[in-house]
């Protein structure tokens, strides 16, 4: 095996600061001018969305380890409090860059193009007729003014929910002031809609801020008091659960409980109108138990996930995406019986080009088929209104065997799973709620069915979600299979799920925490003695984050060897590339467009074998460790050459691509003398034409009858 450990920390990016460039790329295109107005505005409410949830579970874990006193270095060789230093210079700089783009770029032109966001001075005499009517019968009786005094304690205050704070002149003058708050109710719409004035176009639509129109009337909450100031804030507070799974006597009532405090965890990060007075910035933050760098000042409206209801409005078809219409799989479409055409052969599909329907009919039919004796699958994150879960109920009702583990652990998926488990519960299906101290996030289903040569297993493997909402917004693989390997697997992994058992072998498959991530480093290190013996060596991956110090090492020593070596890391990436003698072979690039590259794929040369694997798992810890995953290899020729091209053609990516430098910074594809390509269109394209992917040939006309115009992301 490997003679040489690589430890140190200079050849490793910290994992945060590496999710906040990740961040800072799906930011760069709500900037980027290719992408349709609206689709722009929505990566923008994408980016603080995201910036939420990485202050709720990443930055409040590293606060809850400087409190602990933790002070061992990551792989990087950053101590949890010198991460919060850097992740607060870094993000100060992100925020700041999300108001530019929003103030300088997005509110212009969707001025332009007849959408008008309003501040209060802005208002027409008629808008603030209208205003006050709605106030008075809308808002005002919804209104809950919270004062704080020696009888009243200072409120909790909902993480996430937007809130005016407002300091009040004391009654006796000699007192000061006084502090009090009002939250903007989250069950009115955040932008309403004003009537248009006489002189504006027939298409114009004019909307005011609600928070805006609750400080215009604040007298009315405060009456016979002198407002001193009011300003908007918002506190994110830490919502990483924790939860004693091994003295839970029940796992789904314990977790009700751990959800009900996630609203009043520890005060985060406080976002403050950058205007807002220094007296009532001072009443907060002491309430809140906010340290100075925790706070941002907001030159704007606080919260942009507003922004995903505007970028959806009806009406606005040439300011988003060109509509497309995931396609039905050949395979499939030419047979009948879905059966059958598992049976004929293994079917491929990728989603979103390909249609997720495929998936819901193999679960339909089983469901429906007299037969199927049973069905088992496991589910992490489902949509709301699951069609999935529905087909696996009625299949429960007819009397066939359902089992579901349902993983009740998913994060902020918690209260929907309990919800659908109790669902599947009461239609007779057996429901698990997930393994102690282990979530289970592979995906895969088995139905077993009587024919008349016997018993016979349908296997369906991915590498996303069974959820029909996401699968039109993931990019993600799935594999049917009627592999009587496979199958027996796959009757293993439920086994191990529902009871006790634990499997002697695998015939195909491998699992984590078992044996998945010593079949990569096997996998690994046979590329690396290929190289070392003079042979030609090839590893190509594609996953979402890779963050595991032993695998990153085996990368290492394979690249030094003189293996080449091909990432496609959409987040987090803590290998650093172009480092001399250790990772000059590398080459890491990272797709944000469309959709969110969801897909994982390991290829390897094997002295051309060209072995291909899917599978569930990132290269993380928690994924190879503290988590049930499944890789599964691609075993049918055709099926293979495809999963290759899909890797060559998003390799070949200039237009949505990013290449990870040394100092852990992302550049732009430099497009000189290349064609310019949009790897998500292209396979959009390939798909409407129902041909296989064509792989480009090096220094050859490879795309030259497809134009710009054909991959561009705009309408």
């Amino acid at each position: 095996m490997r003679s040489v450990e690589y430890k140190n920390p200079e050849y490793y990016i910290n994992r945060e600061l590496s999710w906040l460039e990740f961040n800072d790329r799906v930011l760069d295109e709500a900037r980027d001018k290719i992408n349709p107005l609206l689709e722009r505005v929505k990566f923008l409410a994408i980016t603080s969305s995201n910036l939420d949830e990485f202050f709720m579970i990443r930055v409040a874990s590293l606060k809850d380890q400087v409190k602990a006193g933790y002070t061992k270095a990551d792989i990087s060789g950053l101590t949890p409090k010198q991460q919060l230093k850097q992740i607060s210079l870094r993000t100060h700089t992100l925020v700041e860059k999300e108001y530019n783009t929003l103030n300088r770029s997005l509110i212009p032109l969707l001025g332009k193009n007849g959408i008008r966001l309003h501040s209060s001075e802005e208002l027409s005499e008629a808008q603030r007729e209208f205003i006050m009517e709605y106030f008075n019968g809308t808002v005002y009786p919804v209104l809950t003014p919270m004062a704080v005094d020696s009888s009243r304690p200072f409120p909790l205050i909902l993480s996430k929910s937007l809130n005016i704070g407002i300091l009040l002149k004391h009654s006796d003058g000699d007192k000061g002031y006084m502090f009090a708050t009002v939250q903007v109710p989250s069950g009115l719409p955040r932008m309403i809609e004003l009537p248009a004035p006489e002189a504006s176009e027939k298409n114009e639509r004019n909307f005011v801020f609600l928070e805006e129109i609750i400080m215009m009337f604040l007298d009315k909450l405060f009456t016979g008091h002198e407002i001193i100031c009011a300003h908007p804030y918002r506190i994110t507070r830490n919502a990483d659960l924790t939860i004693d799974e091994e003295e839970a006597e029940d796992l789904l009532q314990e977790i009700q409980k751990s959800l009900k405090k996630r609203n009043w965890g520890a005060g985060i990060r406080l976002e403050v109108d950058h205007l807002m007075d220094e007296r009532l910035l001072n009443v907060l933050k002491g309430s809140l138990g906010i340290h100075k760098g925790d706070i941002y000042y907001i030159k704007g409206p606080i919260d942009l996930t507003f922004l995903m209801k505007l970028s959806s409005m009806e009406g606005y078809r040439h300011l988003k995406y060109r509509a497309y219409e995931p396609q039905y799989p050949q395979a499939l479409a030419d047979e009948e019986d879905i059966f059958q055409a598992i049976d004929k052969k293994d079917i491929f599909v990728h989603h979103p080009y390909d249609s997720f329907d495929t998936v819901v009919e193999f679960i339909e039919k089983a469901s429906k088929d007299p037969d199927v004796l049973a069905i088992k699958q496991t589910l992490y994150r489902v949509s709301g209104n699951s069609p999935i879960v529905r087909a696996l109920e009625q299949a429960a009702e007819r009397g066939k065997q359902v089992m579901v583990l349902l993983e009740v652990k998913a994060r902020f998926d918690e209260e929907r799973n309990i919800q659908w488990a109790k669902r599947l519960e009461q239609a007779g299906c057996h429901v698990i709620y997930g393994l102690v101290g282990l979530k289970t996030h592979c995906k895969i289903t088995l139905v077993v069915r009587r024919e008349e040569s016997g018993i016979k297993r349908y296997v369906h493997l991915g590498t996303g979600n069974y959820n029909d909402i996401t699968a039109t917004l993931y990019t993600d693989m799935g594999l049917f299979t009627s592999n009587e390997y496979i199958g027996a697997d796959a009757s293993a992994v439920f086994n191990m799920l529902s009871g006790y058992s634990e499997p002697q072998q695998w015939y195909k498959l491998e699992a984590a925490p078992v044996g998945l991530r010593k079949k990569l480093l096997a996998l690994i290190e046979n590329e690396r003695q290929n190289a070392l013996a003079g042979k030609k060596a090839v590893i190509m991956a594609k996953m979402n984050s890779l963050v595991d110090r032993e695998l990153i090492s085996a990368l290492y020593g394979a690249s030094a060897a003189g293996v080449e070596i091909k990432l496609i890391v959409r987040g987090i990436c803590c290998l650093r590339p172009g480092v001399k003698g250790i990772s000059e072979n590398i080459t890491v690039l990272s797709i944000v467009g469309r959709f969110l590259e969801h897909s994982r794929i390991n290829y390897f040369w094997n002295d051309g074998r060209e072995d291909v694997y899917l599978a569930s798992a990132d290269w993380m810890p928690r994924n190879l460790d503290a988590r049930v995953e499944l890789l599964f290899p691609v075993e049918d020729r055709e099926i293979k050459e495809k999963i290759i091209g899909i890797l060559d053609i998003e390799l070949a990516d200039t237009l949505k691509a990013r290449v990870l430098e040394q100092s852990g910074k992302y550049r732009k594809i430099d497009r000189r003398g290349k064609k310019s390509l949009d790897s998500q269109m292209y396979f959009c394209k390939q798909a409407l034409r129902g041909a296989k992917a064509e792989e480009p040939e090096a220094d050859t006309q490879k795309f030259e009858a497809l134009h710009i115009e054909d991959f561009e992301t705009g309408a």
